[in-house]
């Protein structure tokens, strides 16, 4: 089959590589769309080269003896481990049946493939590092929150996950893509949108005054899904003095900013693939996340979603060529080009694709 490896730059190779096979609780995908992340450009940069595509979407191809939940012929999207073998860019990808789900047939495969990393990441954020209330237990009383980098993909299923717990008012941070921002908040329930690109004092003063207008006296929670050009900083100088968390996406920074009193974490995607993980919080190693099960929840609950309605994918381009526009589409993400949207890949684009035999 055709596999494409991202190396530093980035720099992206095809090469034919044997269909791999999946072990007792692993899924084989027929890729139809591949989706990207930024990540996929960023690690080839500090390692080896090597398959970086983790949002899969397609049909299952064959499945593990202890798979009990898909079967083939299944049109699947899922979350394939991250750093492992048999990723999303190519013909054929592996994926663990806990980080796969169904897709209803009113989802396409193109709008799958913009689902999973990104969409898992915001649950965790919200959810095993922010403590919020899941949507089978919505809030009932007013929970403000801020979302920095509104309009990624990250931030956008944060909005929408938050809607479904009942919680706001969200305040959100987005800049040139407030459009599609204004299309996912609630102003009846006192969201709002800040325009980071008026400076640092503006966004300070604007979270401040949104929560004066929706009758909020403190803010304890922050979703950071930029963590960089003085995000977390700005998000620092509104939290309440007690209480407060603040979760962020990029691991390895220096978060010394954030004052002693504001709990921070980061969010790390790769936490569903783990039964154990170093804590993100200071002082607190090696403990039970729990990663597993929960990817196990929320990756279905994603499916209901998408069935009934209120949970949406991510807007898209698809890159012409297939996988041999992923190096074009990496280069993009790299230097900022898109906005608002998720680079995908449709495979049998690819020059030479189908012509693997089982």
């Amino acid at each position: 089959m055709k596999e494409a490896i991202v190396a530093a730059g980035p720099k992206v190779t095809l090469q034919d590589v044997p269909i791999p096979k999946p072990n007792a609780d692993q899924v084989l995908i027929k890729v139809v769309y591949s989706g990207s992340n930024p990540k996929d450009w960023k690690r080839p940069q500090l390692g080896e080269p090597h398959n970086s595509g983790d949002d899969i979407s397609g049909v299952v191809e064959a499945v593990g003896e202890n798979v009990v939940e898909f079967k083939k012929g299944d049109r699947v999207a899922a979350f394939h481990e991250m750093m492992a073998p048999s990723g999303s860019f190519a013909e054929y990808a592996l994926a663990w049946d806990y980080t796969t789900f169904h897709l209803p047939k009113k989802t396409t495969f193109e709008e799958g493939a913009t689902i999973p990393l990104a969409a898992m990441t915001a649950a965790i954020g919200l959810y095993m590092r922010l403590g919020l209330p899941e949507p089978w237990h919505a809030t009932t009383t007013q929970t403000p929150l801020i979302v920095y980098g509104a309009s990624g993909a990250v931030g956008a299923y944060a909005i929408k996950l938050a809607q479904a717990s009942n919680i706001h008012p969200i305040i959100a941070i987005a800049g040139r893509a407030q459009d599609f921002v204004e299309k996912l908040i609630d102003r009846s329930k006192g969201d709002t949108i800040i325009d980071y690109r008026k400076g640092d004092d503006a966004v300070v003063s604007g979270i401040q005054d949104a929560l004066k207008k929706a009758g909020a006296k403190e803010v304890h929670h922050a979703f950071d899904a930029v963590s960089e050009h003085n995000s977390f900083q700005n998000i620092s100088k509104v939290l309440a003095p007690q209480g407060s968390k603040i979760t962020l996406v990029l691991p390895g920074k220096d978060y010394s900013a954030i004052p002693e009193n504001i709990k921070h974490s980061t969010t790390m995607v790769g936490s569903v693939h783990m039964d154990v993980e170093p804590d993100s919080y200071k002082g607190k190693a090696g403990i039970k996340t729990g990663g597993k099960e929960f990817g196990y929840v929320f990756f279905r609950l994603f499916s209901r979603g998408l069935q009934q309605g209120w949970f949406t994918p991510h807007p898209h381009e698809v890159v012409p060529g297939g996988l041999n526009g992923v190096e074009k589409a990496l280069s993009n993400l790299k230097n900022g080009v898109n906005s608002a949207t998720k680079y995908v890949f449709k495979i049998e684009d690819t020059t030479g694709a189908g012509e693997s035999k089982m």
